[in-house]
């Protein structure tokens, strides 16, 4: 190691002299900033520190990039020698492993004085003073070398004393008064350049969406005086004497037209010819000669109305509705002013370019599922956008695909899969209830019948068909949160055509229970499902993000009042088909933290619950939770865990597809760096387990959840590898277990038994996991 270490100081030492030799005369290379910032006692410690980071991220130019004080990308550029071809080797190395060397100047000390002064200025800090010098490296070995010393004098910071609004225009005057109150300028606060910015662009929309549709920022004049003493400074706000005429002026809207076909080679630039041919509904002027579109759907997604006030808020909301209702590949809009007697007002176009009402694709993909499962998949889409006028969608998907199992000392199984889809979209809420008034905003809301069967056959030993059918909604309540309602889902799960190595299931005592669990799975699943989803702002900059999800899913409350029939094992049943009684309802927390432009790291919380009752012992298989696999606790393998101190499968096959419980608990965290455009690795560290409710009689003692339950965690951790392919991520991780629930009490933590030189511990315990997409 220290011979290693030398080696690595000596080469940098002969690459230091190396780039000594090529620094032209009368230049030094920069190697940095160091900032001596003043303040006095007014300035905190934290204040004075966050100065000085801002104030080294504004500095310009920026150093080259150094390993233990040497500038290794400069001594590679200059490694090879100057380069004889524009595209020859020496060109290319240059260009890949070396950086040019960048020079000092007394111009860049100059301005990064000024733009260090404008920014103290603009933070609160009056009459600030920068001043900065050249210092040379005292190291003879190293006299090409200098830094920017800069000399940082803050001043005390002035606080808003208070703020006054300025408003001459009568027309300005009364919506102010509304606009004023929710002012981000508080007294009190530090004087901010920033905040002051936000507040005209406020106050700009609050006036856009009183109608004034010419008014910008820039009208508005920001004055400070802070000639009050004790650092204390009032701002005035006014609107600038040149202000255009037409930006102080309340516009109405008279008319809007809709052309729904319209091409992009067509003029809009001259008032359109076939005005004449509009056709008015709901005050509106739609151009559709061949009435493609019922009048309707642009009643639903416009949200201006002829006769009110232009409002901004209404305008973003119409065109981000055009855009997600999706028939529209292209809209487009403008606005025509004109004078009507003493009032100003406008004309509204909007100008819709349609995609192709029906269309057909094909399909060829690859498949990766949470239990380590992984095939191909082709799959025939075609869709109708318009199918009934008002953007309906109409959908029908059919699907074939293979699936092997990977992670498996054994052959595992392989599943052939046939499924087909239907479904059919309306943009906006249909009930039997006619519902008149709903909040549309940015999206219109979505209602959804979906009818589809699905075949899932594992030769030689069953098949299952699954028929699902759904009627719900879907809405956001704002750009962060959405919602989705299914007050009717119907499932019916039936196993089939069961086949010898079923049948030799029964033999075994391992799987004995789980034969007979498949042999009465048989069931018909009537459910309602709520789901809400909340998430951090889109156009955040902050360094935490979050996703929310909540799911909440009754079953059988509605069949049990309409049916009194039993079979005979005393089981409620519908048409012959005992039904799932259960209440099941989970919680899926994720947080992230980019700690720096190169390292994220992601968490996440799961907690699911469900109660079976009535009809169930436990939770329909479709309806389970389990751990392990790609997406779960990695060092172990899909449904090898649980349900509490329960296992089966350490060989990694998974034939009966058992192995769910009612609970599930887990927490999963990671770093993950990027190493450059394409690869990003992975540190993880996955906790967790499921368990019974109350039924026992299938895994026998041990499985049910109790007070206990942190004593049957399973933890594992592991390695990763990420490929970012621009469409998607192709990932590697690497796993082996910390602690193996099933084991003795005292026995179940397994560090001491850690040895990778060995192939017997690495057969045992490594498991890799190869999938699409990040596990969350």
């Amino acid at each position: 190691m220290r011979k290693s270490l030398g080696h690595i100081v000596a080469f940098l030492a002969l690459t230091g002299c190396h780039v000594a030799r090529h620094i032209p005369p009368g230049e030094k290379l920069y190697m940095g900033t160091e900032i001596n910032v003043q303040t006095d006692s007014t300035v905190s410690k934290s204040e004075k520190e966050q100065i000085e980071t801002q104030l080294a991220d504004l500095a310009r130019p920026k150093p080259n990039k150094k390993l233990f004080g040497y500038p290794y990308k400069v001594g590679l550029y200059y490694l090879m020698g100057e380069p004889k071809k524009e595209k020859g080797f020496r060109a290319w190395f240059r260009r890949k492993f070396g950086e040019a060397p960048v020079f000092a100047s007394a111009k860049a000390l100059s301005s990064n004085s000024l733009i260090w002064m404008a920014f103290l200025e603009n933070e609160g800090f009056f009459r600030s003073t920068v001043s900065g010098s050249l210092r040379d490296n005292p190291d003879s070995s190293k006299s090409y070398q200098t830094v920017g010393v800069y000399q940082v004098q803050v001043q005390p910071r002035y606080y808003i004393d208070s703020v006054a609004f300025l408003m001459d225009s009568t027309t300005l005057r009364k919506p102010m008064e509304q606009i004023k109150k929710r002012t981000l300028l508080k007294k009190d606060n530090p004087y901010r350049f920033d905040v002051i910015k936000l507040e005209r662009e406020r106050i700009t929309q609050g006036l856009q969406r009183q109608g004034f549709f010419y008014f910008q920022p820039d009208f508005i004049a920001v004055l400070a005086d802070s000639a009050q003493g004790n650092h204390r400074t009032r701002l005035y706000l006014a609107i600038k004497p040149e202000t255009p005429r037409a930006a102080l002026l309340p516009y109405s809207v008279r008319d809007i037209y809709v052309y729904p076909n319209y091409s992009l080679s067509s003029n809009t630039t001259r008032r359109d010819t076939a005005q004449e041919q509009a056709v008015e509904f709901a005050k509106l002027k739609i151009v559709d000669p061949a009435g493609v579109y019922s009048p309707k759907l642009f009643r639903d997604i416009i949200a201006l109305r002829p006769g009110k006030r232009y409002n901004s808020r209404a305008q973003e909301q119409t065109l981000s509705r055009f855009v997600n209702v999706g028939s529209f590949k292209f809209v487009r809009n403008r606005f025509e002013p004109d004078q009507q007697g003493d009032s100003t007002v406008m004309d509204v176009f909007y100008y819709l370019t349609p995609y192709p009402k029906k269309s057909a694709r094909f399909e060829l993909a690859g498949t990766s599922r949470s239990n380590n499962l992984v095939g191909s998949q082709i799959s025939l889409n075609w869709r109708n956008r318009n199918v009934m006028g008002r953007s309906e969608l109409f959908t029908i998907n059919a699907n074939t695909g293979l699936e092997f199992q990977i992670g498996s000392r054994q052959s595992g199984i392989t599943n052939y899969r046939y499924g087909i889809q239907t479904s059919l979209t309306f943009p906006r809420l249909v009930s039997p209830i006619p519902i008149k008034h709903y909040e549309r905003g940015q999206t219109l809301p979505q209602t959804t019948v979906s009818l589809s069967y699905d075949l899932i056959v594992r030769r030689e030993y069953y098949h299952l068909n699954s028929f699902l059918t759904t009627f719900g909604y879907n809405w956001r309540s704002s750009q962060q949160m959405e919602h989705s309602f299914q007050p009717i889902s119907i499932n019916y799960v039936l196993p089939s055509s069961y086949g010898e190595k079923f049948f030799a299931m029964e033999d075994d005592p391992a799987t004995r229970q789980q034969y007979i669990n498949i042999l009465r799975s048989e069931q018909l699943i009537l459910s309602s499902l709520y789901t809400y989803n909340l998430s951090s702002s889109p156009r955040g900059e902050s360094a935490y993000t979050y996703r929310l999800s909540v799911n909440v899913e009754p079953a059988g409350n509605l069949a049990s009042l309409l049916t009194n029939k039993v079979n005979g094992l005393g089981e409620e049943v519908i048409f012959g088909v005992p039904y799932s009684q259960f209440f099941r309802t989970d919680v899926d927390s994720r947080h992230f933290f980019k700690l720096s432009p190169g390292i994220t790291w992601a968490n996440r919380i799961f907690a699911g619950l469900g109660i079976p009752y009535g009809n169930s012992n436990q939770l329909p298989f479709v309806k389970q939770y389990f751990v392990g696999g790609a997406n779960s606790i990695r060092a172990f393998r899909p449904r090898a865990v649980g349900p509490g101190t329960y296992t089966r499968n350490l060989d990694g096959s998974v034939i009966l597809q058992d192995g769910g419980g009612d609970i599930k608990l887990e927490f999963n965290t990671e770093l993950r760096p990027k190493f450059n455009k394409y690869f990003q690795g992975a540190l993880f560290l996955d906790v967790g387990n499921v368990w019974m409710y109350s039924d026992k009689s299938a895994y026998g003692a041990g499985t049910q959840f109790k007070s206990d339950f942190y004593k049957q965690l399973a933890v594992g951790t592991g390695l990763g590898l990420r490929i970012d392919v621009s469409y998607f991520v192709v990932r590697f991780d690497l796993a082996f277990p910390l602690r193996k629930p099933w084991l003795p009490e005292g026995q179940q933590w397994v560090f001491d038994q850690i040895d990778p030189g060995s192939k017997a511990w690495r057969r045992d315990n490594l498991i890799l996991n190869v999938a699409v997409g990040y596990p969350f």
